[in-house]
């Protein structure tokens, strides 16, 4: 399987937003991990930015894990800081302008290294000192946060501000 098809069988993510959700209904995306490039996938290449409010995203690769040069998987190659995938996705990300974009990650990651690359360069960046990746949608204090991401009042967010 190619990296390329690894990508297209997410555009089934675009299928099922469309038959399940109206054309005018608005939605917001939570991806944790890969799913939060999914998201972006989808809001960025895909026309998504037209049918999304809110996009959270948790411990996601956002300038990819060296973790992943460690596995030949197609899905993993695109996960890797170099990747063709994530120069395509970062190099114009204007387009979450338009959304609420937050951005959850923890210094203490294993799996996204540097932890630092799960930051972009719009909307809110928010570390949560959680002990490991998986626990970011395990444990209580992240799973509030995004709830509470969630509601709140939509805002286009042109730059990224940190909580340093």
């Amino acid at each position: 399987m190619t990296a390329e098809s690894v990508w297209k069988r997410y555009r089934c993510n675009c299928d099922y937003i469309q038959t399940q959700f109206s054309v005018r209904e608005r939605i917001d995306l939570v991806g944790f991990s890969m799913g939060g490039l999914v998201c972006r996938y989808y809001i960025q290449m895909l026309g998504g930015s037209s049918r999304v409010d809110r996009l959270v995203t948790i411990s996601a690769p956002n300038h990819g894990t060296l973790l992943a040069r460690l596995s030949d998987r197609a899905a993993c190659k695109e996960m890797r800081p170099i990747s063709e995938f994530l120069r395509k996705l970062n190099e114009d990300c204007s387009i979450l302008g338009n959304l609420n974009v937050t951005s959850f990650w923890t210094p203490l990651d294993l799996v996204i290294i540097p932890a630092k690359s799960s930051r972009l360069p719009i909307g809110i960046n928010k570390p949560i000192p959680v002990l490991a990746h998986p626990l970011m949608i395990l444990q209580r204090r992240p799973l509030e946060e995004v709830a509470s991401a969630l509601s709140q009042p939509l805002v286009r967010l042109r730059r990224a501000s940190s909580y340093q």
